[in-house]
């Protein structure tokens, strides 16, 4: 088979894989140890022919889960969209970098355009962006940034015999903040979790008498992160008051918002009025297009306002370090040329190219709208389980997560049911929806991020939970 003819049929399995992806079973379960004896993957490795590798791309579907199934509630991402995915096979085909304006010169320009549109659309005075790797980078690149413009000499010198750093996010925060405060030498332990309220949202009146204790303490409050869609809740931090106290208090923090789940509401006014008021007086924000809006993985920006003369300086003042003049050459205007003299990573995969024509297919107001209808389908679902008598609510819907479990009659452990409910339900490839940890009790986390499914998709799936969790409990009483 010539490499013309395996192009060919690689198409022709896209295709019929593309075209059932919606339909059947969700996944093909075996478990770990029977999985690995299907695949046999301990066979000897000799050269094999092009037909050969077909039978392991074809074994690589045929057992993966069907993201793009109207059952897969389980992760803040579904099935790619398809202006998307023709970027991303256009950009793997041309197999550049993006870390130079000379080795991927089109990819460059892509992304210097869409970070000015981002940046005017988050309210970014003359700010800057990038593209990374996701959120938890994002999110450590603005701890870092915070880092240094606290401590001035903590790029070279580090943080030896400095007054202790610490920084404040929600309690339900994501664990990158820990990664973050570990890689970044400010230590977990000041990382400070502020208590939430009952929605989930980072009580302002508790971080601020954390930031006085901590000053009494002679420390330095550094870094405050506001979430924009928490992971198990989407609650979404009020940014406005935050900014508020620091405003109030003369507190001279770094205010950062992740808003890896819920931060694509700033492509709206009217949305960013309602989850985000305040954003553009925050110092930087980070958000993800590969969750809800069906971009191919990873597709994420990092962006930091430019206010406070800070304009197009702290990315490069921050990361570059080493002697990179046999790469890098120049600038564009105020700002690098090249994009990888921002980036914690030299090499790059042109990410931006299936942002662009997903941008340039659908419109901002086609993101806007797809955002707008999951809310409208997450009510929905919430409608559901406070109409069913054998489902709970374990939390207000804040957004776009519903968290509820099937209500254990007596004699049962309701965490442990609603574990068996869930993993029965994946095992036999009815539907795959989360699990998480509330006020100490297991919460089923629904997440609607799925733009194949619909409403009467979410009807199926409460009916199929209820289903097996009174054939659970039936079985057992009988």
């Amino acid at each position: 088979m010539s490499d013309t003819e395996a192009f060919s049929r690689l198409f022709d399995l896209m295709e019929r894989y593309r075209a059932g992806r919606n339909s059947g079973k969700l996944v093909d379960y075996y478990a770990p140890a029977q999985l690995r004896k299907k695949l046999d993957l301990g066979a000897p490795a000799t050269p094999e022919s092009y037909d050969e590798l077909f039978v392991w791309a074809e074994k690589y579907l045929q057992y993966s889960v069907k993201t793009g199934h109207p059952q897969f509630w389980n992760r803040m991402w579904a099935d790619a969209n398809m202006p998307a995915m023709i970027g991303e096979m256009v950009s793997t085909l041309a197999h550049t970098s993006a870390c130079t304006f000379e080795s991927a010169p089109v990819s460059t320009e892509m992304e210097k355009y869409l970070i000015d549109e981002f940046l005017g659309l988050a309210g970014y005075e003359a700010g800057e962006g990038q593209m990374t790797t996701g959120s938890s980078n994002g999110n450590l690149i603005a701890m870092m940034a915070a880092r240094n413009a606290a401590v001035r000499n903590a790029k070279t010198q580090g943080l030896v015999g400095t007054v202790p750093l610490v920084a404040f996010v929600n309690a339900e925060a994501h664990y990158s903040m820990d990664k973050a405060a570990n890689v970044l030498g400010i230590g977990t332990e000041n990382l400070i979790k502020i208590p939430v309220d009952e929605r989930g949202r980072l009580r302002v009146d508790v971080l601020e008498r954390e930031i006085m204790a901590a000053k009494d303490a002679g420390k330095t409050p550094f870094f405050v992160a506001a979430t924009a869609g928490t992971t198990l809740r989407g609650a979404y931090d009020a940014i406005y008051e935050i900014n508020a106290l620091k405003e109030k208090c003369g507190h001279d923090f770094w205010h950062h918002v992740d808003g890896a789940w819920g931060g694509t509401a700033f492509l709206s006014k009217k949305l960013t009025e309602h989850f985000m008021r305040g954003l553009g007086k925050t110092h930087s924000f980070t958000f993800d297009f590969h969750k809800m809006h069906g971009i191919p993985m990873v597709c994420n920006f990092l962006l930091i306002n430019g206010h406070q003369g800070r304009a197009g300086r702290v990315l490069q003042s921050t990361i570059a370090s080493g002697n990179d003049d046999y790469i890098f050459r120049g600038a564009d205007n105020e700002r690098p040329a090249d994009l990888g003299a921002v980036s914690l990573q030299c090499g790059r995969h042109t990410d931006i190219l299936k942002l662009f024509l997903a941008w340039k297919f659908y419109g901002r107001a086609g993101f806007v709208d797809r955002f707008e209808r999951f809310l409208q389908r997450a009510e929905f679902a919430e409608t559901c389980v406070l109409a069913a008598p054998e489902l709970e609510l374990l939390a207000p819907r804040e957004s776009f997560n519903i968290n509820f479990r099937y209500i254990a009659p007596a004699g049962f452990d309701a965490d442990d049911l609603n574990k068996t409910i869930r993993q029965n339900l994946y095992e036999s490839g009815t539907a795959m929806v989360g699990l998480g940890q509330l006020n100490g009790q297991t919460t089923v986390r629904l997440l609607i991020a799925n733009e194949s499914s619909t409403d009467a998709d979410v009807e199926a799936f409460f009916a199929a939970f209820i289903t097996e969790g009174k054939k659970i409990t039936d079985a057992a009483a009988a």
